[in-house]
């Protein structure tokens, strides 16, 4: 299949079953991790109605949501500004290798640039998708010397067992 157009926007709670989907089949190819759907689409849906925890994007050709991508927010204190987390970073695999990443990630460019409180803007992936550390290197994107470490809530249970 090969798209010859796709639009970008800003997703709306009707993108959110898409959404949700998308990111449940990312953990599973990317981590092996079930999500479970009703956390996935309550948070997706929490997402997109409450502006100031993020927001998605989405590129749509023919009707149909081809791939998303979600902006978090975090205060930089050290460039006294907004670095915008790019995360749940989904394609379809039948429009893969389109540029519908790539329209995406301009897409976040051009916004953050119309921002002045955006000082830049990053994204963590794992270790061994190594297709996706190239995608971002070929945008122009670096890896930092940075590693990732979390404490999740006891008892806080977001995939199945």
């Amino acid at each position: 299949m090969s798209i010859k157009t796709f639009t970008i926007r800003q997703a709306d709670i009707n993108d959110a079953e898409s959404i949700a989907e998308f990111n449940r089949l990312m953990a599973f190819e990317t981590e092996r991790k079930k999500l479970l759907p009703q956390v996935i689409l309550a948070g997706v849906s929490t997402m997109i109605t409450n502006p100031n925890h993020g927001f998605y994007l989405v590129a749509e050709t023919d009707g149909v949501i081809a791939g998303s991508l979600m902006i978090t927010t975090e205060w930089s204190d050290w460039r006294n500004g907004v670095v915008w987390w790019i995360q749940s970073v989904y394609v379809r695999d039948e429009y893969r290798r389109q540029g519908i990443y790539r329209g995406l990630y301009e897409e976040v460019k051009t916004l953050a640039s119309q921002d002045k409180s955006v000082c830049g803007f990053r994204l963590y992936v794992e270790k061994e998708n190594v297709n996706a550390q190239k995608t971002y290197q070929a945008l122009g994107m670096v890896e930092t010397d940075y590693l990732m470490y979390e404490e999740l809530q006891e008892g806080l249970r977001y995939c199945e067992d």
